[in-house]
This record gives C-alpha cells, sequence and structure tokens, in this order.
C-alpha cells in the first residue's frame, strides 16, 4: 500500500510517500509544497493544489493521511491552514483517494508511543523507522512522513476492527 502524508499550510505544506509492503515501510518521495509570501491567497492554494495534483499523478498514493487544524492562540494561522487544509481534501476526494484526520497528538502516538512526544522524538523515529540516513529535512517533510507511517498503523488496526 502506498501513502501519502499532508501536512497542511500556506506557506509551506509538507508532503511524504511511504510504500508499506508485509510491514516494511519503505520512502518514495518526501518534501514541501512551498508558496511565496505576500502573494493572494487564490494564487497561493491553486499553487498547492496543482502541486498536490501533479504529486499524485506521479506516485499513485492508494490513500492518505492528513492532520487536523490545531487551533492554538493565533486564529488567523489557524484560519489559514484550514484552507490550505480544504484545497487538499479537494485534491484528494478529486483524484478517489481514502484519507484519513489526524491530530498532532494521536500523529505523535502512532510514530513513537507517546501523544506527547516532542518533534525532535518524532523526527528521530521518522529517520529510525525508515532507516534513513539523516532526519527528513525541513521539519514539513518530516511531518508528512509522520502523518504516512500514522494513517498506515490507524488504517490497519481498523482494518483488524472491521473483519
Amino acid at each position: 500500500m502506498r501513502i501519502l502524508g499532508l501536512d497542511p499550510g500556506t506557506a509551506t505544506t509538507g508532503y511524504g510517500v511511504v510504500d508499506f509492503v508485509d510491514g516494511y515501510m519503505t520512502p518514495i518521495v518526501y518534501g514541501v509544497i512551498s508558496t511565496k509570501a505576500h502573494t493572494p491567497m487564490q494564487l497561493r492554494l491553486q499553487t498547492i493544489y496543482q502541486d498536490l495534483t501533479e504529486l499524485i499523478e506521479e506516485y499513485k498514493p492508494d490513500a492518505a493521511g492528513i492532520e487536523e487544524v490545531f487551533f492554538g492562540r493565533n486564529i488567523t494561522t489557524a484560519i489559514t491552514v484550514g484552507q490550505a487544509r480544504g484545497v487538499l481534501l479537494l485534491c484528494l476526494a478529486n483524484h478517489n483517494i481514502p484519507f484519513g484526520e489526524y491530530s498532532p497528538p494521536r500523529i505523535k502516538d502512532a510514530v513513537t508511543g507517546y501523544g506527547k512526544a516532542d518533534k525532535k522524538q518524532v523526527q528521530l523515529m521518522v529517520q529510525n523507522l525508515l532507516e534513513l540516513e539523516d532526519i527528513p529535512r525541513p521539519d514539513d517533510a518530516a511531518d508528512g512522513l509522520a502523518i504516512a507511517i500514522a494513517h498506515y498503523h490507524y488504517a490497519r488496526f481498523q482494518g483488524l476492527i472491521d473483519q
């Protein structure tokens, strides 16, 4: 199964594509979709949609995981992340890709076994689980890979429950 993990953002959307075969995880590609500051929001969202479409058409994921919006103190940031997330969900729907949505603590728990793990712990576990020489950079790309891993674990667990 090939899973796409998405960490939404308007400036930077992290992604990771991972193959899961017989319990083995193989990273295929990871990186970020970037948009330029001071670009009108509709053009930033258009770039995110177009770049994700290209990524989907090239790597053909079977499923996707996407991080839920975390509402912290900055409501403006939460709104813009929500807009990017909406574009990502639309793109997944237009390509008929089933997806799961996960909160940051659920992602951390799936990757590290501890829902309050810090960012460095998550990155080290992603590096270890995927047998990468270095921690994936930038941070958003590591988050995309973590979300793909989390989706695999939760989808597999749900599949066992549904049997």
